[in-house]
């Protein structure tokens, strides 16, 4: 899909930026080293990465160091890194008026239940973000197995669609 360089820039959006995004930038970076770099942003950030967010990520033994909140504008600036993927992790994101982007990357939507919107006790909210984190690390899975490089961009897009509803992979021939 690529010749470029050699790694995939992935920008995860979420309207808030402090949870869904946060995590699936963190699975990626870590799961997809070498071979993707991932960044998040929000259409309208919170300004601060949710606690749960953080805790869980410690727990799971994640680097934590360099995650924060921001807008998505950042990455609409001439300066941003050109990006290969836009995936948006909230349905709330997924309707609104993205910026244009550099590039023209690939864009999916895969909605994730928001973690950080669940009331409940300590218990509930920390079971909450643990489910979405295994969402988006099987989806993130899906996402570095597939052979990118020898990809068209229609079947490429057609994959990101189908990891997002969960269905089978076609990668074609």
């Amino acid at each position: 899909m690529t010749d470029r360089h050699p790694v995939f820039n992935v920008l995860f959006l979420c309207t808030g930026n402090s949870a869904r995004s946060i995590l699936a930038e963190a699975i990626l970076n870590r799961r997809g080293a070498g071979r993707f770099r991932a960044f998040s942003a929000g259409s309208f950030p919170t300004g601060e990465v949710n606690r749960y967010a953080i805790e869980l990520l410690r727990e799971l033994d994640f680097p934590t160091d360099g995650l924060r909140s921001k807008n998505w504008s950042e990455f609409a600036r001439p300066d941003a890194p050109e990006l290969d993927f836009v995936l948006t992790v909230c349905d709330r994101a997924a309707r609104e008026s993205c910026p244009v982007w550099p590039g023209r990357p690939a864009s999916g939507h895969w909605g994730v239940p928001d973690p950080a919107a669940e009331g409940g006790d300590e218990a509930h909210r920390r079971a909450a973000f643990r489910d979405a984190f295994r969402l988006l690390e099987a989806r993130i899975v899906r996402l570095i197995d597939l052979p990118l490089e020898s990809m068209d961009e229609q079947r490429t897009r057609a994959c990101l669609a189908a990891i997002g509803e969960g269905k089978p992979i076609d990668v074609g021939s």
